[in-house]
């Protein structure tokens, strides 16, 4: 599904995106529910930023990229956390293409996530190459999504690939507890 969101483009920059993991549901610009093997997915877009709420009518999973107030850590290029029932996985790339390249690349990735029937996209007035995208898939008992987010005024393309599966509680020797959360660092880099 493609949406001309109601909003200016502003000049936010790709450096300037964030990620969170559990934030509550953000206003959004345009949303649309899907169902994928019993598990309810919203997809949302927040201008040029998405968030996705995950199951148990979101209290399950909830992932958002977006320029946070206050929050000055970047992007990460990686992210293997595990919380409750959940594994969740979630890697980054930013990619700088010249402008001929950037228009087609946009075009491309619309018109394949406005044919997909879990896809969404949003393009902003004024310009269609700057958009945000994201595309939802179950797949062998996992949700899976990737994102797109560009900035034609820097050339930039920010896509994002999370994967999402419950496990079942590990039974530790000794321990009734299930196991803390952790994070895992993946490219090298640890989230915080």
């Amino acid at each position: 599904m493609l949406t001309i969101l109601k909003t200016a483009y502003s000049d936010t920059r790709a450096h300037e995106l964030g990620w969170d993991l559990g934030r509550g549901p953000l206003p959004a610009l345009a949303s649309m529910d899907v169902e994928l093997g019993g598990t309810h997915v919203q997809l949302r877009l927040l201008g040029a930023s998405h968030q996705v709420l995950l199951g148990e009518e979101y209290g399950g999973c909830s992932e958002t990229v977006a320029c946070l107030p206050g929050r000055s850590a970047p992007l990460p290029l990686g992210v293997s956390k595990r919380f409750g029932e959940w594994e969740y996985e979630f890697a980054a790339r930013v990619e700088r293409l010249s402008p001929g390249s950037f228009a087609g690349r946009a075009q491309e990735l619309l018109a394949l996530v406005a044919d997909h029937p879990n896809g969404f996209a949003g393009t902003f007035p004024g310009d269609p190459s700057a958009f945000t995208a994201l595309l939802v898939q179950r797949h062998e008992g996992q949700i899976r999504w990737r994102t797109w987010h560009s900035y034609p005024q820097e050339g930039c393309l920010v896509s994002t690939r999370t994967r999402v599966a419950t496990r079942a509680r590990e039974k530790r020797e000794g321990a009734g507890e299930p196991r803390e959360p952790a994070t895992v660092p993946l490219y090298g880099r640890a989230l915080a």
